[in-house]
């Protein structure tokens, strides 16, 4: 589509009827100076040129994209990943992270908080603030602290602060919900680090244009590799980060299918699944409006998933314009499905993925099945050495 990112968000932070900005009128004013900080300072030679080195000498990019010949002959088709595990720290989150503490910097800002889910981003937004010399301060369920161990670690590692969140469901929901009240205590020195491309403008706009550069990576790259483009491109979205990030380097190609990979988790029953734009309507959460998982009442709704960053009621605005406008196709992969991919992955290439890049990969070998003479590329989001812990004592090993 020409002039997409020209056209979308709109000024007020609109994708199509999604997204804006609905939260109370005292937070609305430190929005507006972050949005109006974003487009000032971010768009500098200074911004920019600090940004690209540090996204060469720090952070390790370009990653490349590998071909995966051991799962393409078991399976069919040409599969290949981007590997956004090996980005430092282990997942495609640093990326916007190092954006957004770049603008904080600018910004005079002292604190960064942020919700975490499976830890991924709490961890890169903890290296960022051991970078840049930040305080951090990073709310996360109790099931997902004691799900994702070694994340929790690290963060602390870092020098983070680590605030357990004990209410409702202790999951991610609540971890935005509490990092969100820390934040109002003191929005003038502190600054909320959103972790995908959801929450209130400018988030979902900013964390989208920080991540673009793995979609702009990779079309080059597979475009070097093969002489020409993938026929599918394949991410797993829960808030919608990743998916974002490397949908944007291949909107603008009509030949190439783009499909969102949500969580199925153990059934398509209420609270068994994080599946918000296979099931979901449209609503508001956390001050933005897309689609969403509800109860009878017009609440959130309980969602669940195997993969901690996957299981949130919500989902980025864009991704739900997408939905609408048959841009992108989303399906889903179950529970199950992603374990058996996370095995096979690591069996037969020796790459342990992150649960939630499973459930993209788990997806991506049905349609290798289906499409025996296409290419797939498929956004590995992030390694999983957080998960293995959990994995093997909730699954076991495979024979």
């Amino acid at each position: 589509m020409r002039d997409y990112f020209k056209q979308y968000p709109t000024k007020d932070g609109f994708y199509k009827e999604y997204g804006g900005s609905f939260i109370p009128p005292d937070l609305q004013v430190e929005m507006d100076k972050i949005t109006n900080a974003y487009h000032s300072i971010s768009k500098s030679h200074n911004f920019i040129s600090e940004l690209r080195s540090i996204r060469k000498h720090f952070q390790g990019r370009p990653t490349p994209v590998y071909y995966c010949q051991n799962l393409s002959a078991k399976y069919g088709g040409r599969i290949y990943l981007k590997r956004e595990d090996l980005n430092h720290s282990g997942a495609h989150k640093l990326n916007h992270c190092m954006g957004e503490a770049l603008l904080a910097k600018y910004l005079g800002k002292k604190k960064l908080i942020a919700e975490t889910g499976a830890g991924q981003h709490g961890v890169a937004l903890a290296t960022a603030a051991a970078y840049f010399g930040l305080e951090c301060e990073i709310h996360m369920g109790e099931v997902d602290i004691a799900k994702e161990h070694p994340n929790v670690v690290r963060m602390k590692i870092l020098g983070a602060t680590v605030i357990p969140v004990s209410h409702g469901l202790k999951t991610l929901k609540e971890a935005v919900d509490s990092a969100f009240e820390a934040y109002l205590k003191d929005p003038v020195n502190s600054i909320y680090c959103i972790g995908s491309v959801v929450g209130p403008h400018p988030f979902p706009m900013m964390v989208r244009d920080f991540q673009r550069v793995v979609g702009i990576e990779a079309q080059d790259q597979f475009f070097e590799m093969t002489g020409e483009n993938p026929d599918h491109v394949v991410a797993c979205v829960g808030g919608g980060s990743n998916a974002m990030g490397m949908f944007s380097g291949f909107l603008h190609l009509d030949d190439v299918q783009l499909h969102g990979v949500e969580p199925g988790g153990i059934s398509n029953k209420v609270g068994d699944h994080a599946s918000t734009l296979t099931y979901g309507t449209p609503g508001m959460i956390h001050g933005f409006k897309c689609y969403t998982l509800q109860d009878e009442k017009g609440e959130p709704a309980p969602v669940y998933s195997v993969a901690s960053g996957l299981d949130y009621p919500g989902v980025g605005p864009e991704h739900s314009m997408l939905k609408d406008l048959e841009m992108v196709n989303y399906g889903v992969a179950n529970d199950q499905e992603a374990i058996d991919a996370f095995y096979e992955l690591s069996r037969l290439e020796g790459i342990i993925p992150a649960l939630e890049s499973a459930h993209a990969v788990a997806y991506a070998l049905k349609l290798a099945k289906e499409n025996q003479q296409q290419s797939i590329l498929i956004n590995l989001s992030g390694r999983g050495d957080k998960d293995i812990d959990f994995v093997v004592e909730k699954y076991g090993l495979p024979d």
